[in-house]
C-alpha cells in the first residue's frame, strides 16, 4: 500500500472534501506546491487556483479554490478556503458566461475567479 496523507478541504460554509491522498497540488503566494506523505510541515497562503488531489484509490479530485490557507503537519493536510467548489459542481456554461461578463466589465478579480472555475471544471 502506498503512503497516504489525510486531506481536509474546507470552505467557509462547508466541508468540501475529506479523505486519503497520495499527492495534493495547490497554488500558494510562493507558487505551486505539491504535498506528498512525509512532506515537511508547512503553513502558507492559498492563491486562487485549481487544487488537484490524487486520492489513494488512484482517482483525481479537482476543486476551484479562491483564497485561504494551507497547513501540513503529521501527515494531515488542511486546505481552509474562503470559497471552494469541486469540479463536478461547476456549471461550465455558467462559468463561461461569468468570464465573458467579467471581461466586458473589466473586472479583473471576477475574471480570475471565473477562469479558475473553468480550469477546474475542464480538468475533471
Amino acid at each position: 500500500m502506498a503512503a497516504e496523507l489525510h486531506v481536509e478541504l474546507v470552505a467557509a460554509d462547508r466541508q468540501v472534501w475529506s479523505g486519503e491522498a497520495t499527492l495534493v497540488v495547490a497554488r500558494t503566494t510562493s507558487g505551486d506546491i505539491g504535498v506528498m506523505p512525509g512532506h515537511q510541515p508547512l503553513l502558507g497562503v492559498l492563491e486562487s487556483g485549481p487544487v488537484t488531489i490524487r486520492t489513494s484509490d488512484g482517482a483525481t479530485v479537482v476543486a476551484a479554490v479562491h483564497g485561504g490557507f494551507i497547513s501540513f503537519a503529521d501527515n494531515k493536510l488542511s486546505l481552509l478556503a474562503e470559497i471552494a467548489e469541486l469540479s463536478d459542481e461547476i456549471d461550465v456554461q455558467r462559468a463561461e458566461r461569468a468570464l465573458e461578463r467579467a471581461k466586458s466589465d473589466a473586472d479583473a478579480s471576477a475574471e480570475r475567479r471565473a477562469d479558475v472555475r473553468l480550469r477546474a471544471a475542464t480538468s475533471r
